[in-house]
């Protein structure tokens, strides 16, 4: 018996998803990883991912790959190593992405200490801002010192987009990324291994055949575990239903649909805002802000209307409704990607494998 709330997870449609991303990336050439930290890095569904075909399992939190080191699987730290991280990151991953020559040294430092040979994708900025070395010559110049320095092994080059910046992936700047990893090469006289595009983000660009052929790998999240790429788009031959909310009601009241006299600000320091519907029957659920962003979830029964909630409670307009919802009667919910994040996060919320 399930406890409530819990967040839905159907393990078979991930599996499912995962197969058909495997199977399009192998037709152009590319070995996509698996991007687990959306599901917090559960084993479960890491495994699910695996079951689909993929090799490499990679996360944002070295927190995260401790709880998956068990499978059989490669795994890749996504974000950049905090150097009071850096024994855990060469104990617990076997590639990390990486931008700073001082967090290479001590990455190199700490392998040959644990008689490792670690792997490093270093990362350039293309625009959006967030990780990588904006310009060519200081990635040129990093990729200079990462084969100096014993320990560590310089397998790729990647890039991240469309995450902080909102700038696309495209052709043109894939294209770059491309022609600085073949400069890498050259230089050094090295074949590198990954040449990391993107995330699901990329995966237009894969399905229009625009992707260049140099491009191996993309690093795959919401596409596998959501069905959804750019924009939040869905993916085509891909499950979206792969994660829903269930919540428990635990009351039904008929009251006004405006509170009486309200002046002081809500318990989130906001004043609220409300439309007058007269009497109407509202449900409350066990499940609250703390939990999820109220405003990201849907309810699967198209006549219950959200209107708003607390830390801790959901406050449901059942009026419409044509089910007769009572006291313990549980509602579904659709989820953004955000939600599922959230709901994953939260201790509160309990974690059904489908």
């Amino acid at each position: 018996m399930s406890t409530y709330p819990c967040i839905n997870i159907h393990l078979d449609k991930i599996t499912e998803n995962t197969q058909n991303m495997v199977g399009v990336c192998k037709a152009c050439n590319v070995s996509p990883t698996g991007v687990t930290k959306l599901a917090c890095a559960c084993p479960e569904v890491g495994q699910a991912i695996l079951n689909g075909g993929i090799k490499i399992l990679s996360d944002s939190r070295i927190s995260n790959l401790k709880k998956i080191r068990h499978l059989d699987a490669v795994t890749m730290l996504l974000r950049l190593s905090a150097l009071s991280e850096i024994s855990d990151v060469i104990k617990y991953a076997d590639i990390s992405l990486n931008s700073e020559a001082k967090t290479l040294e001590a990455l190199s430092e700490e392998a040959v200490k644990q008689d490792k040979l670690h792997k490093v994708i270093l990362m350039h900025d293309l625009g959006d801002l967030r990780e990588g070395s904006f310009y060519d010559e200081e990635t040129l110049a990093l990729s200079r010192k990462a084969i100096e320095l014993p320990g560590i092994e310089l397998v790729g080059l990647g890039t991240n987009l469309a995450c902080y910046g909102g700038v696309e992936p495209t052709a043109e700047n894939q294209t770059r990324l491309v022609d600085l990893a073949k400069q890498i090469e050259t230089e050094l006289d090295i074949k590198l291994q990954y040449i990391s595009g993107a995330s699901s983000a990329g995966l237009n660009l894969l399905l229009d055949g625009e992707l260049p052929k140099e491009i191996n790998q993309l690093r795959l999240g919401a596409s596998l575990m959501m069905g959804i790429g750019l924009n939040d788009d869905p993916v085509p031959d891909t499950r979206q239903d792969t994660f829903t909310l269930t919540a428990e009601i635990i009351e039904i009241k008929v009251k006004p649909s405006v509170p009486v006299n309200s002046t002081a600000l809500d318990a989130f320091g906001n004043k609220p805002e409300f439309i007058d519907r007269g009497l109407r029957k509202r449900a409350i659920c066990a499940i609250g802000k703390q939990d999820v962003d109220i405003s990201e979830i849907t309810p699967v029964d198209k006549d219950i209307i959200v209107i708003g909630g607390s830390s801790d409670h959901l406050i449901l307009d059942i009026d419409y409704c044509k089910k007769p919802y009572e006291i313990g009667s549980l509602v579904e919910f659709e989820l953004t990607y955000g939600a599922v994040l959230q709901c994953m996060t939260s201790e509160y919320v309990c974690k059904h494998f489908v």
